[in-house]
């Protein structure tokens, strides 16, 4: 029996579906806008180069989808699309976390916890670490500053008061909303959050900066500490 010889395409040639879905997403951006591209379109786009469609479905699959890519670290992302892409992708997340909690012009006024609540879920819903956020107010409740100041174990031992509240005495902020999130998405407050809090208040009394509330933020959902009357 004769063999058959395989068919060898040309380097280029073999490139050709990557590059035709890498040019298609491209003019789907232009032409349609952001919200019209699919999850992996946007992905590939971050990741550039002929075989970023093909990375950004691996990716994408790999890990259950674009919230779970949204989670990743670049450890996880880089046996998936390599060390350099996996940052440039936590990078574009990061920064898209971060756009989210930017402040409506022209001022961000408190008047409900849902006024703090709302504007932080998109940013904290779905973190994969603890972070603590302490959101400063001046005397007419219009939010001046927000920082976050721990990120990982948030165990009430290594939640030091002087650490929250440094930013709101060195700008003379008259209230503040301390805010963190649990990974699980559970939003009941644990011994140690209810604890905390009471540390705080006491705080914010003796430095005469109000703790209007402490939020535990979840998966879509959150829980005012005030509500609950720990505050």
């Amino acid at each position: 029996m004769t063999a058959v010889k395989p068919i060898l395409l040309h380097p280029e040639l073999s490139h050709q579906p990557q590059t035709d879905a890498a040019a298609r997403a491209r003019r789907a951006l232009a032409r349609i806008g952001p919200e019209g591209c699919g999850d992996d379109e946007l992905l590939s786009l971050v990741l550039g180069g002929r075989d970023g469609p093909l990375l950004a479905r691996r990716a994408v699959d790999a890990l259950g989808g674009v919230a779970e890519a949204a989670r990743a670290s670049v450890d996880e992302l880089a046996p998936l699309v390599g060390v350099r892409r996996a940052a440039s992708v936590v990078a574009a997340f990061e920064l898209g976390r971060r756009s989210a909690v930017v402040w409506p012009e022209p001022r961000w006024v408190v008047r409900t916890p849902a006024d703090v609540a709302e504007r932080l879920l998109p940013a904290m819903g779905n973190l994969e670490r603890e972070q603590l956020r302490v959101v400063l107010l001046n005397t007419k409740n219009v939010v001046t500053s927000m920082r976050t100041v721990y990120v990982g174990n948030l165990a009430g031992s290594n939640v030091r008061v002087g650490e929250v509240f440094s930013d709101a005495v060195r700008r003379h902020a008259a209230a503040v909303v301390v805010a963190h999130n649990h990974p699980s998405g559970d939003t009941s407050p644990s011994t140690e959050d209810l604890r905390v809090t009471g540390e705080l208040a006491q705080a914010g009394r003796l430095l005469d900066i109000e703790l209007l509330d402490h939020l535990v933020i979840g998966h879509g959902t959150w829980t005012s500490l005030r509500a609950l009357g720990a505050v």
